[in-house]
């Protein structure tokens, strides 16, 4: 088949495209308001990618067009839309597709309110390595991975699963798609308010995705109270794990001892049994090794790798892209890039450069990017969220979409922000922010957290402090 993306830059765009061209179709794509990583990364793909929307690009005997649900890209009313209708051709969402072209394999979905694509990267790594060709779709990039989506020659498929709706049209979450045969279950906070207003509405699709699983499936997930109020929705064996050991009246669990944190993380991953295997780690954050204990577990109670592989893997995973990267290489202040597009998402970064470096004033700089956080209905997230920071630098929120939700203004965000305390100022433009973070003592860490693009400062700012407190880091 010929098929085209309109808005292949969007992370799970590009990795089903990927997908589809490794199952052998003819796939092109196009995009605007793109910006690193991921518009360089689709630069390079090696397919047609065209950085505007116009009928033009749609190639001919087109069969199936793909379109992002991005409010940038203007629905029904952008043109490559509107001429693909006008051709006849069938019109369609990756999640769809996906769904579609993967059924009857064995679907691993992961899924949950944070940790999914470390987790699914992490999953699709330590499968490479141990020799199972696996295919996989995650929504970010990894070092460790060569593309963010492979169609693979195994029957496992491992699938990044978005609760987020597949559209405006159509409000199913994306992950209700995939046809699991397994579920992964990391975490289950109240997010992505604009469209689950109640924390009601957002559990809902998780028991749903729970009653997809077949008998012979298995569930995996971290001990929670808002996971157990869902997990018994599943037909299948349950495992637990956490980063202590799992309530007993869940029965043994796996879990994390004796964890030492530090450029390299070392702990006993512990099995039901009580059995211990040694894992070493490069990522940072209590969070991973919760992340680390989800994949590992999953792994081994499915038998798809060895404890070896299993701790090689583990060892040499680089993480993703966005997920805690020092961006500086000589600067005595670190630069650190996070994700931050959901509140426990950016409360996860902080909490681990504090942990990691404890004796350092931390400096938060932060775009409001995603619908919920811009979102006056989850306005209070800002009263907590940026404890154990020093000074927070908060830029303007972007405007697409603002007419589908009740908005917050920057005005608004920046006072609530200052009402916690913590010294807060606005920064409107990447020179703005560059000049407020241009006379560090040489002590500090700073944290980029956003999901947009934060006025380019994570490709900007780096070589301005390698320049800046290079020297002090040589001293």
């Amino acid at each position: 088949m010929r098929i085209h993306f309109t808005g292949v830059a969007g992370a799970g765009m590009s990795a089903a495209a990927l997908m589809m061209r490794e199952a052998g179709h003819q796939v092109t794509g196009s995009d605007e308001e793109v910006f690193p990583p991921m518009s360089t990364y689709v630069e390079g793909l090696g397919f047609p990618f065209y950085r505007r929307f116009d009928a033009a690009n749609l190639p001919a005997g087109l069969d199936v067009l793909v379109l992002g649900a991005s409010a940038k890209l203007g629905g029904e009313a952008n043109p490559e839309v509107v001429a693909a209708r006008a051709r006849g051709v069938r019109i369609t969402t990756f999640p769809e597709l996906v769904g579609q072209a993967t059924e009857g394999r064995l679907n691993t979905v992961v899924a949950g309110s944070f940790g999914k694509s470390t987790c699914t990267a992490l999953m699709a790594h330590v499968l490479s390595e141990s020799g199972c060709d696996a295919g996989w779709m995650v929504g970010a990039i990894s070092p460790s991975l060569p593309d963010t989506g492979h169609w693979g020659s195994a029957p496992q498929v491992v699938l990044e699963g978005d609760e987020y709706i597949v559209g405006p049209a159509d409000l199913r979450s994306k992950f209700l798609l995939y046809h699991p045969r397994d579920v992964l279950l990391t975490s289950l906070v109240h997010d992505h308010v604009n469209v689950f207003p109640t924390f009601a509405d957002y559990e809902a699709p998780f028991g749903q995705l729970l009653e997809l699983l077949p008998p012979d499936g298995l569930l995996v997930c971290r001990e929670h109270p808002a996971i157990r109020a869902v997990a018994d929705r599943a037909r299948c064996r349950t495992v637990w794990y956490d980063t202590g050991r799992p309530s007993t009246n869940l029965g043994e669990g796996w879990w994390a001892d004796e964890v030492a944190f530090g450029d390299t993380t070392h702990f006993a991953l512990v099995r039901p049994d009580g059995e211990r295997l040694a894992l070493t780690t490069s990522l940072l954050g209590a969070h991973n090794i919760e992340n680390v204990v989800g994949v590992s577990a999953y792994l081994l109670e499915r038998g798809l790798v060895s404890e070896t592989a299993l701790q090689a893997a583990v060892a040499s995973f680089a993480g993703i892209r966005r997920r805690l990267d020092r961006l500086t290489t000589r600067s005595a202040v670190p630069v650190i890039e996070g994700f931050g597009s959901s509140y426990e998402k950016a409360r996860s970064a902080i909490e681990a450069l504090r942990l990691h470096y404890p004796n350092r004033p931390l400096t938060v700089v932060f775009e409001p990017h995603t619908f919920s956080w811009r979102s006056a209905d989850a306005l209070a997230w800002y009263d907590t969220v940026f404890e154990g920071a020093a000074r927070v630098l908060i830029v303007p929120p972007p405007t697409h979409g603002a007419a589908s939700h009740h908005q917050s203004s920057f005005e608004d965000i920046l006072a609530r922000t200052a009402a916690t305390g913590i010294p807060v100022e606005g920064a409107r433009t990447a020179e703005e922010a560059t000049r407020a973070l241009s006379s560090f003592k040489g002590d500090e860490v700073v944290l980029l957290l956003s999901s947009g693009p934060l006025l380019g400062l994570p490709d900007s700012l780096p070589p301005v402090f390698d320049r800046l407190y290079g020297d002090q880091a040589a001293a």
